[in-house]
């Protein structure tokens, strides 16, 4: 059962997270404004769709990335304060253990970790879909993470499509190769210097192509100057918007990496890392929720000033380890799991450290 003192941490606890994410939100969303609006001054934006297909969703995206560090921040405003009045040395008075006063901060984390995870997973990918919509319609109209180079694609079990170099500007593929291979065996081949995508007619026009048939006897040879196909891929296929990642839910995630994978594209590590960052984020809460508590109830001569201090130094040094082991899984090869996840494990022992250093 919930005591006095439990009630009291839980309502300081929460009163203060939220009001840092309410703070937080209006700092962001005018940070925001003032970046972008000289392309809302370029464009004719309505106003419903900027305050309600933007904004409305721009608050819970940008507060899904803060979180964590709002709940360090709140626990060591509030415990600190807490310790400077004496509070935590009268609580230790009347026989509660450090441990034991770990009870109101866990259920809290956990109340914020859980709201936490539900908005990673759902609500929030839900949101980004009009958000990003909206900046992709009126801002980064050319956001594209154009896969330029050297691009394989499985069409389907027996054909695979290749092209050297690939112009997401104009739709143009140079040095296309088709290969469709039967029971391991090639059986034709389409090479052709050029492909352009025909809006219009939904097809490819190759251009300088060769077909080369390959029989049980004997090989034919078709060349001409010009072609129009039709191909199981499109130009958006080959490119893809940077954000694409932020509006998908996870199950949408989790079928958009397998989808890749099975057509041989790749290139889904940044799909991966958004995949486990969504789980790993909300453990973060409750990690440096823990350290935010051991940190704060000690009465040191600096006070808050200190705490504050040590605080925002460990959250900083989280958020580097954060990217860098991200970074590292985008482009090194790094599992994406073990990427996310590292800063966590390593934090869980800065926090177990803590724990025991704390005062009792």
């Amino acid at each position: 059962m919930l005591k006095t003192i439990d009630r009291y941490i839980i309502r300081k606890f929460l009163s203060t997270f939220f009001f840092l994410a309410l703070i937080f939100s209006l700092i962001a969303i005018v940070i925001d404004f003032s970046e972008k609006i000289d392309d809302y001054m370029e464009e004719d934006i309505p106003i419903s769709g900027l305050l309600g297909d933007y904004y409305l969703n721009y608050i819970p995206y940008i507060n899904g990335l803060l979180w964590p560090l709002f709940s360090l921040i709140a626990v060591i405003f509030f415990t600190s304060r807490m310790a400077y009045n004496s509070e935590i040395i009268s609580v230790y008075n009347a026989g509660a253990s450090f441990f034991r006063m770990m009870v109101p901060y866990l259920a809290a984390a956990g109340l914020i970790a859980g709201l936490h995870y539900m908005g990673n997973h759902y609500i929030i990918p839900e949101g980004n879909k009009s958000r990003i919509d909206f900046e992709n319609t009126y801002i980064w109209k050319h956001n594209y993470e154009n896969k330029s180079k050297h691009i394989h694609i499985f069409l389907n079990e027996t054909d695979k499509l290749y092209f050297r170099r690939f112009q997401i500007k104009d739709s143009t593929g140079i040095d296309m190769t088709l290969e469709k291979m039967i029971d391991g065996k090639l059986v034709s081949k389409l090479n052709a210097q050029r492909a352009s995508w025909n809006t219009e007619k939904q097809s490819w026009s190759l251009k300088n192509y060769r077909i080369r048939n390959i029989g049980p006897i004997k090989e034919t040879l078709i060349q001409g100057s010009e072609l129009d196909t039709v191909l199981a891929v499109v130009p958006g296929d080959l490119a893809r918007r940077d954000n694409l990642k932020e509006s998908m839910t996870t199950n949408e995630l989790i079928e958009y990496i397998d989808s890749e994978r099975k057509r041989g594209i790749g290139n889904v590590q940044k799909f991966e890392v958004e995949r486990y960052r969504r789980s790993a984020d909300p453990f973060s809460i409750i990690i440096l929720t823990i350290i935010g508590m051991a940190i704060a109830s000690r009465k040191v001569r600096g006070g808050m000033g200190l705490h504050l201090a040590l605080g925002a130094g460990l959250g900083g040094t989280f958020i580097f380890l954060s990217k860098f082991s991200t970074t590292f899984s985008i482009n090194a090869g790094l599992p994406a799991e073990i990427g996310v996840w590292v800063p966590n494990i390593i934090f869980s022992v800065v926090t177990i450290i803590l724990i025991f250093k704390a005062q009792k």
